[in-house]
């Protein structure tokens, strides 16, 4: 299993949260050059955390922000 040091990351609510409970998501915009794009529940900060590559993170912003 691989792991990743999220000791540094600056968590930041994404602007497509709506601040209605049940869309808050969070992510750490500070890990990116590292490769990765960490991303968590805003009301569940020591939950889990879903790592995803740019390109990943990329697409899922662009359904975000179609899926209005």
């Amino acid at each position: 299993m691989n792991t990743c040091d999220l000791s540094d990351a600056l968590w930041e609510k994404s602007s497509y949260s709506s601040g209605h409970e049940g869309e808050c998501v969070e992510f750490a915009r500070n890990l990116v050059p590292s490769g990765v794009v960490p991303v968590r529940d805003s009301k569940t900060p020591t939950g889990p955390v879903l790592l995803l590559t740019p390109i990943a993170w990329s697409d899922f912003v662009a359904f975000a922000a179609n899926d209005n």
